[in-house]
């Protein structure tokens, strides 16, 4: 399965290529060992299905690496619709179904994440409209359940994606996108129990938890591209 999902993966890399310009800043320049070392990508501004385009920045042995070895909470209603659902299925069987609440399909995620596994996460739990809020009117804020999977990891590195917006490409709960357009990210890396141990608070404290939640929030709201 994991060559049809890699197959897949190359696929939109090259086609994104085509159609799309990126930018694209590091902070560091990674090396391809930074990139051995990913065990989670924060994807921070979460605004379009259309976020698999980004695929285009990553090398081509990382993304064989995410064919085999990712897993990624995703929304039951995307995933349950038929042909949306079935492309990112093939996109990486990695991507597990959850509901909004933390129930069974949010323990049964966390129980799904191997020692080798690379972690995919928007944290926002939800798209960010044209309005700027979410599909219920709500200011886009930053989940608990990625601390959840923080609390659990004790080595490699944290990639931040913060994601410059796609609604100029294709804005949610429409069918039309557009072409010839630029994409843009920036990327920042940082080794996981640094970034875990750069709060005065212990780590998995009911302190230490909103202490995260508060700089991620911080780094949704400052770190994004203009």
């Amino acid at each position: 399965m994991h060559w049809i999902s890699f197959f897949i993966l190359i696929s939109i890399k090259y086609l994104s290529k085509l159609f799309y310009r990126f930018e694209v800043n590091y902070q560091p320049i990674p090396t391809k060992r930074d990139w051995n070392d990913i065990r989670i990508i924060i994807f921070l501004h979460h605004t379009s299905l259309f976020e698999f385009l980004y695929l285009s920045i990553l090398p081509n042995y990382f993304l064989w690496k995410l064919s085999q070895r990712m897993v990624a909470p995703a929304a039951n209603k995307t995933m349950d619709r038929p042909l949306v659902g079935l492309f990112f299925k093939l996109l990486n069987p990695g991507m597990i179904p959850i509901t909004r609440k933390r129930d069974d399909s949010w323990a049964n995620f966390i129980a799904s994440i191997k020692e080798d596994a690379i972690i995919l996460i928007a944290p926002e739990g939800r798209m960010k409209r044209k309005n700027g809020l979410d599909s219920f009117g709500e200011k886009m804020t930053v989940k608990s359940g990625v601390v959840d999977i923080l609390q659990e990891l004790n080595t490699g590195k944290i990639a931040f994606a913060y994601s410059g917006g796609l609604h100029h490409i294709q804005v949610p709960d429409t069918n039309r996108f557009k072409i010839f357009k630029t994409l843009k990210m920036n990327i920042e890396l940082i080794d996981v129990m640094e970034y875990k141990n750069s709060f005065n608070n212990n780590i998995s404290s009911t302190d230490w938890n909103v202490t995260v939640l508060n700089d991620l929030q911080h780094r949704l709201e400052t770190k994004i591209p203009k």
